[in-house]
């Protein structure tokens, strides 16, 4: 347990931080796999689109990482 009052702070945050993303990210798997299904609706697939071009630019996932799912979600459409 840290002493020094800003590490207490910066720990508060952390755990906050890593709640957020866990929800996040957790979040997106699930859209991907609906995304992914054979019955996926277009909308399905836009929310997981949008929801991996927000993950890319809030750091949650490595931004090529977004571009390779999206590109390969956009094939098995087409």
């Amino acid at each position: 347990m840290p002493n020094i009052k800003s590490a207490k702070k910066n720990m508060r945050k952390t755990r906050a931080a890593t709640a957020r993303n866990k929800a996040q990210r957790s979040a997106l798997r699930t859209a991907l796999r609906k995304a992914g299904a054979a019955d996926a609706t277009p909308d399905q697939q836009r929310s997981a689109v949008q929801l991996l071009d927000r993950a890319a630019r809030k750091g949650l996932v490595h931004p090529n990482a977004a571009a390779r799912r999206k590109s390969r979600m956009a094939t098995k459409r087409g």
